[in-house]
Formats: C-alpha cells, structure tokens, sequence
C-alpha cells in the first residue's frame, strides 16, 4: 500500500480536493470547519482506477502549522503539490516544496485547482510558473494537472495520473525492524490507547509485544485497523491505527515510536550529511540551536559543523547533531531542520549513534564519506570499526541493511581478513581486523604490566583485564577464549598472564619467607600478626598453597588452617552449629583469631552466622 501527502499553501483548497476525490472530509475538529482551514493532519482513502487502495495524509498549509506538515510528510511516497489558479505559486508552496526536496519524496503530481474561476490564458502562465518553481527540486518535471473540485473537472485524470505514478514505484523495502512513527494517540471507549502512523519497515501483528520509544514503555497490540478495517497484519507503507494494551494514553506523546523490542535505542548524538536550502534566510554557524523534525517528532538541537565554520544558504557539509530530547533513529533516516520561523535545511542521518569527533579531521570526514556513499562492504566495514566489538544484528541496524546481507558481507569481510569473529553461532561477535590487532596490543600490555608491578602474583585477575578492555562480560569471555588460541595470554579461571610467566623469589626473599613460614608454625593456630614481612610476598605465598589470609592481619599455614577447616566443619555438623567458644576452646587460641577465621569461612561460604552462632551452609 502507497501513502500520498498533500502539500500547497493555505487556502488552496488541498483539503475540498481530497474530499472531492474520496468522499471524505480529512477535516476532522469542529474548529478547522468554523474556521475553513485545516489545523491537524487529516486522513483519507480512495481506490484507483486500477484497484490499488491508498492512503492519504492531508497536511495543514498555513505557516504557523509547519511542524504539523512536517509530522505528516514522513513516510509519504508520492506528493500532491496543490496550487491554486487565481493565486499561483506562494510563500507556503515553496516551503512545503523544499519539505518535500529535503525529505527525498522524488515522485509527485501538481495539482492546478480552482481552475473554473480564471481564464485558461491565465493556467497556462501558472502551469509555467509552477513548472519554472520544480525546476531544481526532486520534483522537477513532475505533471501539472488541472482540476476543479467545484465541478469535478479533471478529477478523474488526476487519478489515473496517480495510479500511473505508482506503477513505478519499487516495493516496499522489509529489513524485519518495524518502526510506526506516532503521529496521532487517543482513546477510545472499550478499547483504551490508539495511535496512528505510517508504518516503517517491516511488520506488526495482533498480539505482538511492541516497545515505545523514546521511553522504552513495553506493551502489547490489541488490534490492527487499516482504513477503518480490521487487520491481523500491518505491512510497510501502510497507514494504520494500533490499538495497544497495557499503556494508558498519557504515556504516549506524538513523536514516539512504536517497534518491536530490543533492537532499536535512542540516542542525543547522531552524525548527518547536511544541506541548507538556497532560500534559507540565514546561515548557520558552528554550535547554531535549531529545531531538529525527523519522522513525527522534533526537540530543539546543536548543530557541530564538522568540516567547516559556517554554511551559507545551498551549501552542504558534515556535521553532528546533539539533541536536547534522544531519539531513537537509524542510518538512511531523513530530517528536517528549521529556527523558530522558517525551515533552514535538512538532510540525511548517516551515523545513529555517533561519538564526539574532532572538527576537521580528515579520518573522520572520509569514514562518514564511506558510510554516505560506500558499497555495503564499504559501509559495514566502516560501521564495524564504530560500533565492534559487535553482533550481526547490531551492525544491521548501524549500517540499515538485512541481517542476510549483513551475514553474507561480514563472511566476505572475514575470509578477506578485514575483520575478526569471535565465537559460533548466534552469539558471535565482530572486531575490524585493526580493532581486533588493538584490543590484543592492549591486553598484551597490560597483563605483561600487571607483572612487572607485581612480579610475585602468578597473573593479573580476569575482572581486572576486563576493566581495562571497558567490556561487557559476554564479549569479554570471548575475547579471551580468542587470545588464548592466538597464544597472547594464558588463562587458569581467575587470572591470565602472559605466556609461560611464573613468578620466582629471589635468594633474599626466600630467607624472608622460609623465616615467616617458620614463625608461623612455631603457634600455628595463634600465628604472630605483628612480623614486617612484604604484603606481596604474602600474596605469593597464599598463590602458591603455602598459607590462608584469613584477615588483614591474621595469616596461618594452609596446614593449619585445614586441621581448623575440618574441626569446625565436624563439630558443626555434630552440634548443628558452632560458636566462637567452641573454636577457641578446640584449639587453644583466643578469640582475635578464632574471629579471623569464621568471619573468612563466611565469606568462603562454606559458614553462615546465625545469631552468635556459625551453622553449615
């Protein structure tokens, strides 16, 4: 199914034409009849000549409800240009003309209205007029049609002319991500919230589980309408209203998105390749505050020229956007950026979730370059260097292609050994083969850092790797199994270290430890806490089975602490518990040590506290 927007200035008659052609009034509210002018987006249907059914969004042409039109023309596939014959071309149908260029909508047909009240000298010299005013645009060449919805002469031309442009439209693209853009959220008695959009990609079913973006508020589809029809399923382009469940109206605001769960987020940072109108009224310099309009929704934004200090009017340039409200967008989306009266420019998101970027910097200028315009090879190279370590549907939505043809380039990616998979299945994860090369530099590095800090520990601890690689516990598990097979560490569970390292005492910290040894065996259960000995050598030994650091300052022989280990457990298991009494009358010592020790068994697990008493766990 195709959706047409309407666009024009007010007065028009954008709105008495889409009644003459449908039979429905797009003017819903009281106040838009009182006032003959449309103020909200209105919504109707017709079938075609040929049988196709389509939709139509019917936007307000007044100046001060450009955000409106705005919110409309998202999702539109072939645009109605209404333009008036008494009138011609005015402020409002270059704006709205501009809306259209920006927003990529390359099909579209003019509509010449009220042509029964002027001459038809007089159409020709505005049928010349609008067709000089496309010139430029991407609706340059698009037919002029003129009509009359007074009397209905040229209605049926104009739709066949629409059935013809439809015909060469392609499908409807489906990567699997639906996204429906809310354009309209209400209630309705007996069913609860509703909204409306068009849909994005992908599909919706009845009794799915649905995600609302920004706020990520979880809830269900109820039912599917489509032009006032129930539907069981909702495809790409189509208009539809969706009643959902388990979300009140007021936790819906126009703009939000609805998609299905876990693939999409929002973000404040996006990097897009920008243009300015030639008929902007101003030029926008590095840091400029605008009104930043993608799909239904708009948040005041900062724009970071990246390539240059300022762009006059129809310059185009690289730049970062940072919103004040995060949006969740993806690659390819079209946008809309004005100041508090006109529109300014527009253009396209490049980069979804962006990081900040040194202004001017080649590297970076070319990389946006090649996710703008590379191959898809290009592209998903370029975004796995962004986003890796990374899954195959997480590089699907950074560079918006399907997950089969993201499977198919990230196989080619490998064997060319520009990239690097970790893993098997549905849990593999990617690195660019030069961010693979940099996070095994870095984890050499640093465990063969942490060895020469601490030369006595047999390794370096995983979770302290693991903090050092600012990784998330999944890929990290890979990562190492990774490294392990490429020989850069070793891995005993706990610690890794570098191949082969273990750490030996020296001839003078062997005298040191024999004679702590001996000490400690001299009173093994009440063992002295007072001897100057290096922490780290105590370490070494607790590393190495030789003793058990049961406090900051009591340490026994590993000997030791298992005759204590197996007294405790076997009176505990007798009795059905143990106290500190019990401990220190077993084994002669006082209660400092005896305290030392089960406070350790606790936190061994191998006791738990229960009162004054210990007990088994």
């Amino acid at each position: 199914m195709f959706v047409i927007g309407t666009a024009g200035h007010v007065d028009h008659g954008k709105s008495t034409l889409i009644e003459a052609l449908t039979g429905i009034d797009p003017d819903r509210l009281r106040e838009e009849k009182a006032r003959g002018m449309t103020i909200e987006l209105g919504f109707a249907w017709v079938t075609l000549p040929g049988g196709r059914e389509v939709s139509i969004v019917d936007v307000p042409g007044h100046e001060r409800f450009i955000k409106t039109m705005l919110m409309g023309a998202g999702g539109v596939d072939l645009a109605l240009l209404i333009v008036a014959a008494d009138e011609g071309v005015m402020p409002q149908t270059r704006e709205h003309l501009a809306i259209l260029d920006l927003l990529g909508i390359e099909r579209g047909i003019v509509a010449l209205t009220k042509t029964d009240i002027v001459e038809p000298d007089w159409t020709e010299l505005v049928t010349a007029e609008i067709e000089e005013t496309l010139t430029g645009t991407s609706l340059e060449g698009s037919p002029v049609l003129p009509v009359s919805a007074m009397t209905g002469d040229g209605l049926p031309e104009l739709l066949k002319a629409i059935d013809s442009a439809l015909d060469e439209m392609p499908d409807k693209r489906d990567l699997g991500r639906p996204r429906l853009p809310v354009d309209r959220a209400f209630t309705i008695s007996g069913f609860g919230t509703v909204v409306t959009g068009t849909l994005v990609d992908g599909t919706l079913r009845v009794g799915q589980e649905v995600e609302l973006l920004p706020d990520g508020v979880r809830c269900r589809i109820r039912g599917l309408q489509t032009h006032q029809t129930a539907e069981e399923i909702a495809y790409p382009g189509t208009r539809v209203a969706v009643n959902l469940s388990g979300v009140s109206h007021e936790e819906v605001e126009r703009g939000d998105v609805v998609t299905t769960p876990g693939w999409l987020a929002a973000g404040d940072a996006i990097d897009v390749s920008l243009r300015l109108i030639p008929e902007a009224p101003r030029s926008i310099r590095h840091n400029a505050t605008v009104t930043f309009h993608v799909g239904a929704a708009e948040t005041p934004a900062r724009i970071r020229l990246l390539a240059v200090d300022e762009m006059a009017p129809g310059d185009s340039s690289w730049a970062q956007i940072k919103l004040q409200d995060p949006m969740p967008v993806v690659k390819d989306d079209l946008f809309v950026i004005r100041d508090s009266n006109y529109t300014l420019g527009g253009g396209v998101v490049v980069e979804a979730h962006a990081k900040r970027h040194r202004r001017k910097h080649q590297p970076t200028l070319d990389r946006l370059e090649t996710l703008r315009q590379g191959s898809e090879s290009d592209i998903l190279h370029s975004a796995l260097a962004s986003a890796e370590p990374a899954t195959s549907s997480t590089l699907a939505q950074a560079a918006n292609l399907s997950e089969n043809a993201i499977d198919e380039q990230l196989t080619v990616l490998v064997e060319d050994g520009l990239a690097v998979a970790l893993g098997d299945g549905q849990g593999r994860v990617f690195y660019s083969s030069t961010g693979w090369a940099n996070v095994a530099t870095t984890a050499a590095g640093a465990v063969g850092g942490y060895h020469n800090s601490f030369p006595l520990r047999r390794g370096m601890p995983r979770e302290e790797l693991r903090s050092r690689l600012e990784m998330r516990a999944a890929a990290f598990n890979l990562v190492i199994d990774r490294l392990v097979e490429d020989s850069v560490i070793e891995d005993d569970g706990s610690t890794v270290r570098v191949p082969g390292h273990s750490p030996e005492l020296d001839d003078t910290q062997r005298q040191v430890v024999d004679g702590y040894l001996k000490e400690l065996g001299q009173n093994p259960y009440s063992p002295p806490t007072d001897r100057p000995i290096d922490p780290e050598l105590v370490a070494a030994l607790a590393e190495r089975g030789e003793v058990v650091r049961a406090s900051e300052d009591v340490v026994f022989l590993k000997s030791a602490y298992d005759q204590m280990l197996d007294g405790v457990r076997k009176q505990a298991a007798e009795s059905g518990q143990i106290t500190i009494t019990d401990v220190r009358e077993m084994f002669g010592t006082s209660r400092k040590y005896t305290l030392a020790l089960l406070e350790h068994l606790d936190r061994q697990q191998i006791t738990r506290r229960v009162g004054d008493e210990r007990v088994l766990r």
